[in-house]
């Protein structure tokens, strides 16, 4: 996969994240692309080295989009944890 297949797929699984983990988190296209991207890096990373299965370098692999939608995840749910107390310390 090219650099494009990796920002689409990114893309889409921080879209599929934040449907499933719905909340106030960093908007917008390029908050969606940073948790996507980054997620899908975070997940095949974890894929690899956790449950010893390396990532293909396929578009349309079914693990490859079920890592990186669990790494996006896992960065919604850490940057809650994170930045929850002064996100909602205004009244």
């Amino acid at each position: 996969m090219g650099i494009v297949s990796w920002i689409i797929l990114g893309l889409l699984a921080g879209g599929i994240a934040k449907i499933l983990l719905p909340g106030k988190d960093p908007g917008g296209l390029l908050g969606t692309l940073f948790f996507g991207v980054a997620g899908a890096f975070v997940g095949g990373w974890l894929s690899a080295k956790v449950l010893d299965r390396p990532v293909r370098h396929d578009f349309f692999d079914g693990p490859t989009w079920l890592s990186a939608i669990a790494g996006a995840l896992v960065l919604l749910i850490a940057y809650r944890i994170v930045f929850r107390d002064s996100r909602g310390s205004r009244r």
